[in-house]
């Protein structure tokens, strides 16, 4: 079939009612850019899982950061987490009142503060999946190999996986899943074949473009009911893991009981540095999972897709990309943002 015959095939599908779940913050926000829901039959319904790291730290990690930094340390991260909130307010609030908090492109570039800054202690905040996991393992690498003594790690990395088990295991109704491009590319397209089998769940590896996806949800359909893998992102990811980047990884790191966000600890989901490497480490396995939300944010549920974004009573109204009260609208990869920005339903 070609892409109009699939596009057609979807509108006017009136089979049984399918829920798919994409765990990757890239499809969720190509979904809503391209108004791909805007495209299906009502018996497709699509909701957005804990695909965005962000979205899916806890708010421990953030008061952890705020934290170090009271104490003098110098905190480096991306820009999306400098205005995560946590549960004491959000890393560009202490910036305002004189704490160093520095925004990088690539996380090497604190190998250059700390060295140029002897007299400071540098601790990178290192978020994400298996798909940045091996930039941190450079990171340490060069760590080591430089001599560097002033630098330390906060980490919340985690793997896909095991959230997806914790997600069939609980009381989702998913029929489907859209598996994550980026992070088979790491973990090769077969680390899903043993969920697929063991819940007669189809998944299909997606590429990010709109065609792509449409597709992939095409093949969903068509195997709904069946524990089997589809690979539709060959020219990126393999069946099987990358070997420098699983070699580099495992050198470094090792899995722990992690904590998510509305999730709670799921076994073996996470990724910290190895005992022999704790001295790099800020603190990272010691992080409480926050399982009530005072502020009213929902971003629990819209993580888990119990909740579509809009049915958040915050939603729009105290919570917006400007002045974000959850987590997940502040990523660009988050459920809420792209909603909002997209006027997605």
């Amino acid at each position: 079939m070609d892409i109009n015959d699939i596009l057609k095939f979807l509108k006017e599908y009136d089979g049984e009612k399918i829920t798919i779940m994409e765990v990757c913050g890239t499809h969720t926000a190509s979904i809503a850019q391209n108004a791909i829901p805007s495209l299906l039959s009502d018996k497709i319904k699509l909701i957005s899982g804990p695909g965005c790291p962000v979205c899916v730290t806890v708010s421990d990690y953030i008061d952890r950061l705020i934290e170090l930094a009271s104490k003098g340390n110098t905190i480096v991260t991306f820009g999306d987490m400098i205005r995560v909130p946590g549960s004491k307010g959000a890393l560009m609030d202490i910036k305002s009142e004189g704490a160093d908090i520095r925004m990088v492109y690539s996380p090497l570039e604190i190998l250059d503060f700390a060295q140029k800054e002897s007299d400071k202690c540098f601790i990178f905040a290192a978020v994400g999946f298996e798909t940045t996991t091996p930039i941190y393992a450079v990171l340490v690498d060069e760590i080591i190999k430089r001599g560097i003594k002033n630098i330390k790690i906060l980490t919340a990395l985690k793997t896909m996986p095991n959230v997806i088990k914790a997600l069939c295991d609980s009381d989702n109704d998913i029929d489907a899943f859209l598996a994550p491009g980026h992070v088979a590319v790491i973990t090769g397209s077969d680390a899903f074949l043993p969920l697929a089998q063991k819940y007669n769940l189809p998944f299909a590896v997606s590429g990010f473009e709109a065609e792509e996806i449409l597709i992939s949800i095409y093949a969903l359909i068509k195997l709904k009911g069946q524990g089997k893998v589809i690979n539709l992102y060959k020219k990126a990811v393999s069946p099987n893991p990358n070997k420098k980047a699983e070699y580099l990884t495992g050198k470094y790191f090792e899995a722990y009981d992690a904590a998510w966000r509305g999730l709670g600890i799921i076994e073996g989901s996470g990724i910290a540095l190895k005992e022999e490497y704790s001295y790099l480490d800020a603190g990272s396995r010691n992080l409480n999972n926050d399982f009530s939300h005072k502020n009213g944010c929902c971003c629990a549920e819209v993580i888990t897709g119990k909740r579509k974004p809009y049915e958040c009573p915050l939603y729009g109204k105290a919570c917006t990309p400007h002045h974000p009260i959850g987590a997940c609208m502040v990523s660009n990869e988050g459920s809420c943002f792209n909603y909002i920005t997209s006027n997605r339903e």
